[in-house]
């Protein structure tokens, strides 16, 4: 079983990957991957080994939470994490100017005759206006470090807990032991509330707007759940007919477009109630007026307009892609989330809850998203060490300072310590992948292009050749033939070329992909629909086996293959291809092997895709380079390199928390960009 269960409390991609560490540890969770941005945990698991309380119950032993109750939102939940965020992020600041403003003079407090004792009243003021902002708006930050030292692990609030902890004990120290210990010697001393504070702000002030540009992210989603009503019309009748009397004309697909109207049984008298959506059940009559969406999937019982005694216009536009309006008759199947353009529908309900086709279609985004793109993977290795590094590299500085200058230096050696945990980000690195990802996927699935996992996003920049099923994929049958006399019929009048193919066909050759169509069809068919289609490569009356073997053979002469199919006959080629496309009005066989799915007939969708998965990978790599390269030159600054040079420059922790809170912004920001990507 597979599900996308929502996770709470995750900051860096180092949360992300304890989590998905210590549930891949559980017995009966066969595969686990956790996304930072998209707070989602995608686990696939056998429910008779290990239930949901027990993954929870684990994941809660590493100071994280998993959202399984059906009466928690995991979106509620969210959102007032972060209206306290923001609020804790307003009262630092609050404490920050404060603080800022006696350690900087811009304050004087005054306690006494000399300035030995206002020097000390002030440090004492700040002291506990410091203690107060750690207590109160950091205070997760030293509970989730508490956590995860006890289970040997580290993760961002490790570093802001350790920096911000010993800045604040080596200032608490120097205000009730300054002049005794450091004034003795003739060693100037001073206090670091500030630092504290300031790295607090700045981190709480990164992660609002985080936050805030990672819900950008999900507008995809959001969109999609939109198009679910949460209510319905409920029919009431005193004389309904059984369901079982109206499920032979939903299951009759035959069901004539010109059958008289009188011959179907009328509608009964009714009266209608609203009722919550969840309480729909499979056969329950419900009704749909004009711009409404429709609540669940089913089989119209009568449909009235304006326009048509015996029918009404829905618009699919939202499922296939295809702005053309869809006749609906009696037995038509309607899909929740389409709109009813004019007039009034009454349907039978036979898909409900999460088996209708926007929750399907909502679950395959939702899952797309969380998964991992393999360069991703790497990056989560790098993450689980990237911490303790760190924690290394702030000991080594203080030690390189410290014996370096004596006791004299050890101010000096403190804070630079602290600057290199403060200025360190795995958070950048974390969210490098995913937020590309998401935004790219949303991308997609508003483009009608549903894409299963990252890897296939990923993949699919990479193809060069194009295996395509010429009937019901690059052409459409036509209807009504009198199969009888087929074989007398012309070419043009078997089936016809789907609109924009010839055109979709050019656009893979301007990206550098080569189409080769293959068809069950003569030869003399096979090659008239290629010329009209522009297709040089061709083959002619293959079967199954003829498709993947064609796929293996381009394999090995070193392409990256994408197959494109509908049917059952294109199943085996499309499991064997690097990248496998299924057109939405093939069959489920074809849907479930593929790891793309074309909603509509519009196939210039497939170069739209390559383009967009080209476009994610590029942002993914330039937001892993500017990751990388942060870290690679703001480490050894704040550890004070230059100054071994003779340069006088080095980041204090205070610009080292602003600076880490911008690096894991702008990543986020960057990936944005494709939201408006044409």
């Amino acid at each position: 079983m597979k599900k996308t269960i929502p996770v709470v409390g995750m900051a860096c991609s180092a949360c992300s990957a304890h989590v998905e560490k210590q549930l891949n540890s559980l017995e009966g969770v066969s595969s686990a991957a956790v996304s930072l941005a998209g707070r989602s945990a995608l686990v696939e698991y056998d429910p008779e080994q290990i239930s949901l309380e027990q993954m929870k119950e684990a994941v809660n032993s590493i100071g994280f939470d998993l959202v399984i109750e059906e009466d928690r939102s995991a979106v509620e939940i969210e959102r007032q994490a972060f209206r306290l965020l923001r609020r804790k992020m307003i009262c630092s600041w609050v404490f920050a100017l404060l603080v800022m403003a006696i350690s900087m003079g811009w304050v004087r407090l005054s306690r006494g005759s000399d300035d030995v004792t206002a020097r000390n009243f002030a440090n004492q003021v700040a002291l506990l206006l410091s203690l107060g902002n750690m207590l109160y708006c950091g205070r997760q930050f030293y509970v989730n470090a508490w956590r995860q030292l006890r289970n040997r692990t580290a993760s961002m609030d490790t570093l802001v807990a350790m920096s911000t902890l010993i800045a604040f004990l080596f200032s608490a120290f120097n205000t009730f032991f300054g002049d005794s210990v450091w004034g003795a010697r003739g060693i100037e001393w001073h206090t670091y509330f500030d630092a504290s504070v300031m790295i607090i702000t700045f981190v709480l002030t990164g992660r609002v707007l985080e936050e805030r540009a990672k819900n950008a992210t999900a507008d995809s989603i959001r969109t999609l759940m939109g198009m679910q009503p949460k209510t319905a019309r409920l029919v009431s009748t005193s004389s309904t007919s059984s369901i079982s009397s109206t499920s032979s004309i939903s299951s009759s697909s035959s069901t004539s477009s010109s059958s008289s109207t009188s011959s179907a049984p009328s509608a009964p008298s009714a009266s209608t109630t609203d009722v919550p959506i969840s309480t729909i059940s499979y056969g329950d009559l419900l009704e749909v007026r004009a711009g409404e969406r429709l609540p669940v999937d089913g089989d119209v019982w009568e449909a009235t307009s304006f326009m048509t005694e015996d029918g009404a216009y829905v618009d699919e536009s939202m499922i296939s892609g295809e702005p053309t309006p869809v006749l609906k008759r009696r037995g038509s199947k309607v899909l929740a989330g389409t709109v009813l353009q004019q007039g009034t529908l009454r349907f039978r309900a036979r898909q409900t809850g999460e088996q209708t086709a926007i929750a399907r279609i909502i679950r395959m985004v939702q899952e797309a998203q969380g998964s991992k793109a393999p360069v991703q993977r790497v990056v989560d290795k790098i993450a689980m060490i990237f911490v303790p590094c760190v924690l290394g590299l702030s000991l080594l500085t203080f030690l390189v300072w410290w014996v370096a200058g004596g006791n004299a230096s050890l101010p000096h050696a403190i804070l630079s310590a602290v600057a290199v945990l403060v200025i360190a980000c795995p958070c950048a690195m974390g969210l490098a992948t995913p937020t590309a990802l998401m935004v790219g996927i949303g991308k997609a699935a508003e483009k009608n292009i549903l894409i299963k996992d990252a890897a296939a996003l990923e993949n699919m920049r990479n193809v060069d050749a194009m295996v395509i099923d010429k009937t019901g994929t690059l052409t459409i049958p036509n209807r009504n033939i009198d199969f009888t006399r087929a074989s007398e019929l012309p070419l043009e009048e078997r089936e016809t070329l789907k609109p924009f193919a010839a055109e979709a066909v050019s656009m893979l050759r301007e990206r550098g992909v080569e189409v080769y169509m293959m068809s069950g069809d003569n030869d003399e068919a096979a090659r008239y629909w290629a010329e009209k289609a522009g297709i040089s490569h061709y083959q002619s009356q293959v079967k199954p086996q003829d498709k993947e073997d064609l796929v293996c053979r381009l394999q090995k002469e070193g392409h990256r293959v994408a197959m494109v199919g509908d049917g059952i006959n294109d199943s085996q080629a499309l499991a064997a291809a690097d990248v496998s496309i299924a057109m939405g009005q093939g069959t489920d066989v074809a849907m479930d092997v593929a790891q793309v799915t074309l909603m509509g007939t519009d196939l210039r969708r497939i170069p739209d895709a390559i383009a967009l998965s080209r476009r994610t990978v590029g942002m993914i790599h330039q937001n892993l380079f500017w990751a990388f390269i942060y870290n690679i030159v703001c480490i050894p600054l704040a550890a004070g390199v230059l100054r071994i040079f003779g340069i006088d420059f080095q980041i204090t922790p205070m610009w080292a928390s602003a600076l880490m809170a911008c690096s894991s912004v702008s990543v986020v920001l960057n990936s944005l960009r494709l939201k408006f990507m044409k």
